[in-house]
């Protein structure tokens, strides 16, 4: 089978010069671009690695090591993006062992990353970033403005995010540390390890176990199907805490004097644990269930939460 012609092609618009070069597949890469008026950048890499870089220069470079089956590489300006995205002529590619790309560009553009088996590398980017691979990687690394990761069944690893947040795996783990803002996290049978200091937290896994290391809570919703939950925290007054859990236990460890009005409920058979008062939960005389209603200070905050047939503990730090 006859070797394909990686082509590789951009228009500078601006200047109104068309450059062609051509890279023989499974050669290196080495080019670049002007980043005038340019607001975003768009990847796409169906296998191998892509790491982007931010910096404080006006131009884009790409380099790495292009698929030996790769068809082209297009890397172009169209309007106000920058265009990355390499070709292959069939499926397969997927017995190939992909392309390595390392982008540099300005920190403050857009990013949007697209892909099917590539790992993301992600570091130093702060004007949002979108990113979405089925059996990959993604490491995010002080990122900022609105950030979306997202796998099918790799890992999501985190450090110093800020801003609006959204991590999501479907089987693989999320490990998040050091974040700040608002931050969703998503998954159904991986593991969720969280150091964060975002006010507003919102965690929905259905079978995987979560672990949570929290600063000042202003807003926290979790959400579980069989997966337990562990989670320590400082609520602040007129906080809210919302959880739900089927089969899965759950477990609260509060700051020392925390100011609540608590309402805890088991619908079925598991048991309601009240570490930080007195008061003990209420069964009915017929029936299975159990409820416990109780206060801790003046009630500021807002504490409530349910199972069908997990335990909720409650606790002091």
């Amino acid at each position: 089978m006859n070797r394909f012609i990686s082509a590789l092609s951009h228009s500078l618009l601006l200047s109104g010069l068309f450059i062609s070069s051509q890279v023989l597949a499974n050669e290196t890469i080495s080019q670049s671009l002007s980043a005038d008026e340019v607001s975003s950048i768009s990847i796409e890499n169906q296998s191998g690695t892509v790491k982007v870089i931010g910096w404080n220069k006006d131009k884009v470079t790409i380099s790495g090591q292009l698929d030996e089956k790769a068809e082209e590489l297009i890397f172009e300006q169209r309007g106000a993006q920058i265009f990355i995205k390499v070709e292959y002529p069939n499926m397969e590619r997927w017995t190939s062992s992909g392309t390595n790309l390392i982008v540099k560009a300005p920190k403050n553009l857009r990013f949007d990353l697209a892909s099917i088996s590539s790992d993301f590398s992600l570091n130093n980017l702060h004007g949002g970033i979108e990113a979405k691979t089925v059996s990959g990687d993604i490491d995010g690394d002080e990122l900022t403005e609105q950030i979306e990761l997202s796998t099918i069944s790799g890992n999501v690893t985190t450090k110093d995010l800020s801003g609006k947040i959204s991590l999501s795996s479907v089987s693989g783990d999320i490990d998040d540390k050091n974040s700040n803002g608002r931050l969703q996290l998503q998954s159904v049978s991986g593991e969720i390890e969280v150091k964060t200091k975002a006010a507003e937290v919102f965690v929905n896994n259905v079978s995987g176990s979560t672990n949570l290391k929290l600063d000042e809570i202003l807003e926290l919703r979790i959400s579980t199907v069989s997966g337990d939950v562990e989670a320590k925290l400082h609520l602040k007054d007129k906080g809210l805490l919302k959880a739900s859990s089927v089969s899965g236990d759950v477990e609260f460890a509060f700051q020392q004097g925390v100011d609540a009005n608590f309402r805890l409920k088991s619908n079925v058979g598991g048991d309601l644990v009240n570490k930080l008062t007195d008061d003990e939960a209420e069964h009915p005389k017929y029936g299975p269930g159990a409820k416990l209603n109780f206060q801790t200070g003046q009630g500021n905050a807002s504490v409530s939460a349910n199972s069908v047939s997990g335990n909720i503990v409650v606790k002091s730090q």
